[in-house]
C-alpha cells in the first residue's frame, strides 16, 4: 500500500551524489519552495555551489546515516550509494525514493538480471560468474558486466573472440549473450507514493562505439506499433514488480527480429531522458521532482522531434575546460546549451549536452551533426 498523505511544501530533501543530474534537478526545483542538501565526496561537484553542501562519502554507512536522519525525504542521483544506511533510514521513519529494496536489487548486476527472470521482464540470457573460468559454458561472443560499480560503460566487455578469453576479469560478474541489435531505445517511468505512473516518450539513443557512452538521443523513436506495445508491456511489468515510488530509466534493445530486450535499469534521473528538458511539456527533472515530493505527475507530451548531444572531454586534453565553437552554436535556433559547472577536463568526461527541437527526424540529425562538427571540449 501506498502513503495517501499529502506531502506538505518547504520540504528538506536530502541527495546523495553531486552531479550534473542531481544539478538539474535542483535547477528545476528551485522554483518550488524546498530546500535541497547534497552528500558528496568532491567539494567541487556540479552541485556543491546550489544547495546546501556536505562533503562525505555515500558509500560509507555512518556518513549516509547521520546525513539523512533530519531529511524529509533522501533520493539519489547516483546508484551506486550505501543502501544499507538508507535502509535503516526507512526504519527510523525516513522516506527514501525510490526504496533501499530496489535501490539494492538494481546496483548488483546479478540481482538485477534475476529479478528480470523472476518477474518475467525479457532480458538476454546470462550467466553468472563468481571467479572460476572452468564453470563458464556461455559461448563466445558475449558480454561481460561485473557485478558492482559500473557505469558510463564502465565495469562493461564485449568479448568477441576466443583470443579475447585472456581478457575475462575474474570478479564476479554477469555473463550475457550477445543481442543482434537494430536499435537501442530507452523508456523513462514515474510513480509516485499514491500509485499514480506516468511514461515519457520512447527515445532512440545512439552510441559513440569508441567511447561507449550515449552520442544523441533521439525523441520520438523511429519504431513500429507492434515494438511499441512490447515496451509499454516491459515498463508496466517492471513497475509492478519494482514496488516503489520512483523514476526509473530502462534501456532496450530491438533486435532484427523486432524483440525487445531489457539491457538495464537506472533508478534514477538518465542521460537519455535529458531532451525532454525543452523536448516534452514536462522535463525527467520536473517529473522526478514531482514523485520526490509524492504530488501529481506531470504530463510527459513530446514537442514534435527532439534531440541530444552529448558534450564529452576531447581526447588529450585534460585540465582547465574549453569550450571551443560554444559561441556559434548559441548563434543556432532551437538549441539549448545545459553546462554542467565542471571546472576540469578529461577525455570522456561528461561536461554539459546540448538540446535541439526540429520539424522531422531528418532535420533534428542534420542539427545533431552539425553541431557536433562544431562543438570541442579542451583544455
Amino acid at each position: 500500500m501506498y502513503n495517501q498523505k499529502k506531502l506538505s511544501i518547504n520540504m528538506k530533501i536530502g541527495i546523495l551524489g553531486g552531479g550534473q543530474l542531481g544539478r538539474m534537478f535542483i535547477q528545476e526545483a528551485l522554483k518550488y519552495d524546498d530546500e535541497f542538501y547534497v552528500l558528496d565526496p568532491n567539494p567541487e561537484c556540479s552541485c556543491a555551489n546550489i544547495s546546501h553542501f556536505t562533503r562525505g562519502d555515500f558509500n560509507d554507512y555512518d556518513t549516509v546515516l547521520e546525513f539523512g536522519r533530519d531529511k524529509d525525504v533522501v533520493t539519489i542521483e547516483i546508484e551506486h550509494v550505501n543502501a544499507d544506511a538508507l535502509e535503516e533510514l526507512e526504519n527510523q521513519g525516513v522516506r527514501v525514493v525510490p526504496n533501499s529494496k530496489i535501490i539494492k536489487i538494481i546496483q548488483q548486476k546479478i540481482l538485477q538480471k534475476q529479478f528480470y527472470e523472476e518477474n518475467r521482464i525479457p532480458s538476454p540470457e546470462f550467466e553468472i560468474m563468481d571467479g572460476s573460468e572452468d564453470e563458464i559454458k556461455i559461448q563466445i561472443p558475449f558480454v561481460q558486466k561485473l557485478n558492482t560499480g559500473g557505469y558510463d560503460g564502465k565495469g562493461v566487455q564485449l568479448l568477441r573472440s576466443n583470443d579475447d578469453w585472456r581478457n575475462l576479469w575474474t570478479q564476479e560478474s554477469v555473463l550475457e549473450n550477445l543481442v543482434d541489435i537494430d536499435k537501442e531505445l530507452s523508456v523513462i517511468v514515474a510513480k509516485n507514493e499514491n500509485g499514480e505512473i506516468k511514461t515519457f516518450p520512447v527515445t532512440e539513443m545512439v552510441a559513440d562505439p569508441k567511447l561507449n557512452l550515449l552520442d544523441f538521443n533521439i525523441c520520438p523513436a523511429d519504431i513500429s506499433d507492434e515494438t511499441q506495445k512490447q515496451i509499454d508491456v516491459i515498463a508496466n511489468q517492471f513497475i509492478r514488480s519494482a514496488d516503489s515510488a520512483g523514476l526509473f530509466a530502462i534501456e532496450l534493445f530491438l533486435d532484427k527480429n523486432g524483440k525487445v530486450w531489457v539491457n538495464e535499469t537506472a533508478p534514477r534521473l538518465h542521460n537519455s531522458g535529458h531532451q525532454s528538458q525543452e523536448g516534452n511539456s514536462n522535463s525527467q527533472f520536473e517529473q522526478f521532482y514531482r514523485v520526490v515530493t509524492n504530488s501529481p505527475l506531470a504530463d510527459t507530451e513530446v514537442f514534435g522531434f527532439s534531440g541530444m548531444l552529448n558534450l564529452v572531454g576531447e581526447e588529450n586534453h585534460s585540465g582547465k575546460v574549453k569550450y571551443q565553437g560554444l559561441q556559434e552554436v548559441l548563434k543556432l535556433p532551437k538549441t539549448y546549451v545545459h553546462l554542467y559547472g565542471k571546472k576540469e577536463t578529461k577525455p570522456g568526461r561528461k561536461m554539459g549536452h546540448i538540446n535541439v527541437l526540429a520539424d522531422s527526424r531528418e532535420e533534428l540529425m542534420e542539427k545533431l551533426i552539425h553541431i557536433k562538427s562544431l562543438m570541442r571540449v579542451i583544455a
